[in-house]
């Protein structure tokens, strides 16, 4: 057919419903397969990725939104960035005071060929917390041996090779600076849009490529996710291929798919002023109010 699928011409093809302009109904599979819809609790879903949907509600209402964070977490747009494959770096801690650097692969015992989204958000939470980076993002060139000038300007050695050192660049950080930003600003304006802050939120569901891989200490240090207590996040891998699977085996919940898309308001981010204060707001690590995350605070005292 039109469609060019391989499969029996009898066999019936079902599509999500589409929420809005950059929610598709991978976000509608994703909540679904939370059942979030059905939590009395307010609950936020996240799928980590290009435009960074969210969800904010619960068994009476959703809200939905695309904070357009960009693909830097999925590698592109930085220097040795790439998805979270064989070979990509996965985890990295650095110590204080050595600034040596370890690091966690996808593969096991497969040599590195570059990092992924887990592996900069850890890398850069580090980088914050050892001093090898200001709130703004810039490297402390006095601090290591590590930050060399390159073909970037400053880039900090998170493993070094016989050919080519994998890197995080400063041009990177600003990248993934941008990206947690938005992130975040996107939680922020939708909970203001429903008069709530994160002390009301009971749960959150993470999503997308590398969310389970993803550490969640290292994402609050930064500055992506709420400083909130860490048993309410909980990681839920590919949710728009469980939601798929669920749809597949009852018709019951493709109507509760259907209705999840309309029941779900959708917030267009990119008109709404603020979205952009909070936006400019986040663009420090982990973010210009400090106090909102406690956790944080001290451990940059230490």
């Amino acid at each position: 057919g039109e469609l060019d699928i391989d499969v029996n011409s009898k066999v019936p093809v079902y599509s999500f419903p589409c929420v809005g302009s950059y929610v598709g109904g991978d976000i509608v599979s994703g909540v679904l397969a939370t059942r979030m819809h059905k939590n009395k609790d307010l609950c936020i879903f996240i799928d980590i990725g290009t435009n960074g949907e969210i969800v904010i509600g619960n068994s009476e209402w959703l809200m939905a939104a695309a904070c357009s964070a960009g693909p830097c977490f999925e590698g592109s747009g930085i220097k040795h960035g790439m998805r979270a494959t064989e070979g990509a770096i996965e985890n990295v801690k650095i110590y204080p005071g050595t600034f040596d650097v370890e690091i966690k692969v996808i593969g096991g015992n497969t040599k590195p060929v570059g990092i992924c989204g887990s592996g900069m958000i850890d890398a850069i939470a580090d980088m914050f917390l050892t001093g090898i980076l200001n709130q703004k993002g810039k490297m402390q060139k006095e601090v290591s041996d590590r930050i060399r000038d390159g073909e970037d300007g400053l880039e900090f050695v998170v493993h070094y090779r016989k050919n080519k050192d994998i890197v995080l660049t400063e041009p990177d950080i600003e990248n993934i600076i941008r990206a947690k930003a938005a992130i975040y600003a996107g939680f922020s304006t939708l909970l203001k849009e429903v008069d709530s802050s994160f002390d009301d939120v009971q749960k959150v569901y993470i999503a997308g490529g590398f969310g389970k891989f993803l550490s969640i200490e290292k994402a609050i240090i930064l500055g992506m996710l709420p400083d909130m207590p860490r048993e309410k996040f909980e990681y839920m891998g590919n949710t728009s291929v469980t939601g798929t699977y669920l749809c597949m085996l009852s018709r019951k919940l493709r109507a509760e798919a259907e209705k999840i898309s309309k029941d779900m308001t959708y917030v267009e981010l990119s008109v709404n002023n603020s979205f952009m204060d909070e936006y400019v707001s986040g663009m420090f690590i982990p973010h210009t109010n400090i106090d909102a995350f406690p956790t944080v605070k001290i451990l940059m005292k230490k």
